[in-house]
């Protein structure tokens, strides 16, 4: 009985000794690595205090069999990525079409690390001059909304000699709109939620989006009467679309910062 316990405190002191001064193959110095690899192995101290086989694997962590110091020589790296592009163009010009912007991955994520983000955003678009720079008229239908956010980057030109309209804002009351409108959940038609039946929308009508001739956007409502059903489309997903009632046309623009969109 004493011999024995000798015997395996001896071993345990061998251990704690072993253990403290450990060779440099010991460890995860060297040998973190991703998803599961059962050849990821040292042979050391475990993170629940058991020497022998551990690992240095990623899954080590779910397992609970990683080395001690795994959580320092393997520690979570996030993802890092670049600041955006510019908005590009419109990809189509003279059609409601998309724009897009994209950024790229700076450090990649490791040891479990937070994954990389969206690297790539489409918002809907619409541009009146043709590649070539030649103006594409104005076609008659239902008015083509986008979020009033794209203002802050769409490009505002205009054909040599004509001076730009300063632009105006419509006040309309939603009357209907489809389900599609209700679902949208990307980045770029998030801001459908913001369509909704009975609220007022504020819709601002500025340059490109203006005719040079009349001085209005497609489908504002400016030749309509109060009591005429208007309809309406959204930019970036076809199917989201509806009526709506025009409330009164404001020549100084102040449109709140939610339920405000632009005429495309």
């Amino acid at each position: 009985m004493i011999r024995s316990a000798v015997i395996q405190w001896a071993s345990v002191l061998l251990a704690a000794v072993f253990g403290a001064f450990h060779s440099a193959e010991g460890g995860c110095s060297g040998k973190c690595c991703p998803g599961t690899d059962l050849t990821c192995t040292s042979l050391d101290w475990s993170s629940d205090r058991i020497y022998g086989t551990c690992y240095c694997d990623e899954n080590c962590v779910r397992a609970k069999d990683c080395c001690f110091d795994y959580p320092t020589e393997c520690s979570a790296q996030p993802c890092v990525v670049s600041e955006w592009t510019h908005w590009s163009g419109c990809v189509q010009p003279c059609q409601p079409s998309y724009r897009v912007r994209r950024r790229g991955i700076e450090i990649n994520p490791r040891n479990s690390g937070q994954a990389c983000p969206a690297l790539e955003e489409r918002a809907g678009c619409m541009e009146y001059q043709d590649h070539q720079g030649q103006s594409c008229g104005h076609a008659q239908g239902p008015a083509l909304i986008t979020t009033a956010e794209y203002s802050n980057g769409r490009i505002r030109q205009s054909l040599y000699g004509s001076p730009q309209h300063s632009g105006f804002c419509m006040e309309f009351k939603v009357e209907s709109l489809n389900r599609h409108c209700m679902v949208e959940n990307k980045p770029h038609t998030r801001w459908m939620q913001y369509l909704r039946e009975g609220f007022v929308v504020c819709v601002l009508c500025q340059p490109p989006a203006i005719s040079n001739h009349s001085h209005t956007c497609q489908g504002d409502g400016h030749y309509a009467e109060r009591d005429d059903i208007l309809h309406w489309q959204a930019v970036g997903s076809p199917q989201c679309r509806g009526t709506w009632r025009k409330v009164q046309k404001l020549q100084h623009c102040s449109c709140p910062p939610v339920h405000s969109f632009i005429f495309t």
